[in-house]
């Protein structure tokens, strides 16, 4: 196998009806894990190739041997025909390669255009960064996405969707043959996913070739060309779209059928648990008025900005209310923070997982507990034998692995984590929660436990405040929607009396739910 340079890469041409590249027979394992078995696929000029299965399936490793960043053990990548070995990343990128990874690799000090440019600056005849042509090209990518972010912003000023498509413009601005999509839509509201699709379009049309890996099927029935379906690291299918149905594609990465994909149950009870009246913030929540039930899951829909996570931090103690109140239980509270929130039974699932939710540094146990250190105490002491106690108890709870007893939450799966912090929940006897998209980014198979925890909470009398960019989700978990557009709810109404159309009409500002059919 012969290393392949940048200088011989654009001298190749590559007829349609032959790959573009090529993984033959690829096989990697980590410590006490065997990621990829004999693992091959094709993916051609002007395709999207979607690349499936559940967390743990080797999606990613596979994604990471074409990108340079793993060396397989055994197999070999072929590009137009020729074999390559990528020994960094940097010599992928050289041979075309540009990836957009779930994980995030901007610098938060850094403006957007740095980030876009950052390894690669053009220099002017001085030898001097040209800033005017970093700029300039900046723009020109971001106007592809049709973003209105200005290049001199810093990106941790950013939001996270707005994060997402600084790294998707990033990615573009290379000159690539092959672009890698891992879970690039996971941030993004509907009009931001409706754009990124558009550029999918327009880059296949220029021969280009992408990887597109997602666990929002109706994407890839709506993008895709061809489909890889990979199960415990090894490759159950690969077949055209056009022969495949929705149900085969689930079958096969799961290895069962969901007869039922929203499992939802019904625990709404009379009583009022929590009544927002009018509240107002400084960061665009305005005259929000509603009340949830004990047991009832409300959902606030929305489009990417429109004041749903606004709405949840205001309740949560995050930000500031400047008019209106909050009554929980019939009294009217005041949370100047999220502890005192927390002590009053309020908790709250965040957006952002890896940024705000999970402990990455420390155990299962620990992530778990600190919720409520208090029931630790062992005289005035924490006692290490009750957090493990606790932690066994909860990980068992929520069918997360055992692994999770003694090793950092960062080597378990997304949905894994998403878990972790629903236990940590669990445990804080919370009787209100706010989950702000929990299936963001999870498999099918860890979603369908997520909607199982929601229906064993209201069982319980928990009440769940649901915000998701999963329209079909949110109705069919919701018992009633409310939809919100300029920090307003402009709706409330029963779930089942919305459709998505209705939803989505609503929000982005096509009309009422009367004028919308």
């Amino acid at each position: 196998m012969s290393d392949m340079t940048a200088d011989r890469v654009g001298v190749l041409e590559t007829p349609l009806n032959e790959p573009l590249w090529q993984v033959r027979g690829i096989s990697k394992a980590f410590p006490g894990v065997q990621a990829l078995e004999d693992v091959s696929m094709d993916i051609y000029p002007g395709e999207v190739h979607a690349l499936l299965g559940e967390n743990g399936s080797g999606k990613s490793t596979l994604a990471k041997c074409i990108a340079g960043v793993h060396q397989p053990e055994k197999g070999e990548i072929l590009f137009r025909g020729r074999p390559v070995r990528f020994h960094h990343p940097m010599d992928a990128r050289a041979a075309g390669v540009a990836t957009i990874y779930q994980e995030f690799s901007l610098v938060p000090s850094l403006t957007v255009a740095e980030n876009i440019y950052l390894g690669r600056y053009p220099r002017n005849s001085a030898g001097m960064i040209d800033w005017p042509a970093v700029r300039k090209g900046t723009r020109q990518v971001l106007e592809q996405l049709s973003l209105a972010i200005d290049p001199d912003e810093i990106v941790r000023t950013l939001s996270v969707a707005e994060q997402q498509l600084v790294e998707i413009a990033k990615a573009i601005s290379l000159e690539s043959n092959l672009l890698i999509m891992d879970e690039p839509t996971a941030a993004l509201g509907l009009l931001e996913t409706q754009r990124l699709m558009e550029l999918i379009r327009r880059l296949t049309a220029q021969n280009k070739a992408i990887i597109y890996i997602s666990h929002r099927l109706d994407e890839v029935f709506q993008i895709a060309d061809r489909v890889t379906i990979l199960k415990d690291g090894r490759r159950v299918a690969s077949e055209p779209i056009s022969k495949l149905k929705m149900g085969d594609v689930v079958r096969a990465m799961v290895g069962f059928d969901i007869q039922q994909h929203y499992p939802k149950e019904r625990h709404v009870r009379d009583e009022v648990c929590l009544e927002v009246q009018g509240i107002r913030t400084e960061n665009g929540v305005n005259d929000v008025s509603f009340s949830v039930r004990v047991g009832e899951v409300f959902g606030l829909g929305g489009m990417l900005g429109s004041g749903r996570t606004e709405i949840a931090r205001a309740i949560y103690g995050l930000d500031k209310i400047v008019a209106g109140k909050i009554l929980l239980n019939g009294r009217q509270v005041v949370f100047n923070s999220p502890r005192e929130a927390v002590a009053a039974g309020v908790g709250m699932v965040p957006e952002n997982r890896k940024a705000d939710g999970c402990f990455f540094n420390f155990e299962g146990p620990k992530n778990i507990t600190i919720s409520r250190l208090k029931e630790l105490l062992q005289g005035p002491f924490l006692s290490l034998l009750k957090e493990r106690e606790f932690g066994e108890l909860y990980l068992k709870r929520m069918n997360i692995p055992a692994t999770a007893l003694e090793r950092s939450v960062q080597y378990l799966s997304g949905g894994n984590q998403q878990k972790v912090i629903l236990a940590r929940w669990l445990f804080s006897q919370a009787r209100i929660l706010i989950m702000d998209e929990p299936t963001q980014g999870i498999d099918i198979g860890a979603k369908l436990e997520v909607y199982h925890v929601i229906n064993e909470l209201t069982a319980s009398g928990i009440s769940i405040i649901l915000i998701s960019s999963d329209f079909p989700e949110l109705l069919a978990m919701s018992d009633r929607v409310a939809v919100v557009r300029d920090g307003k709810i402009l709706h409330i109404t029963q779930s089942e009396q919305m459709t998505e159309y209705q939803l989505i009409g609503m929000a982005s500002g096509a009309g009422t739910s009367d004028e919308i059919e």
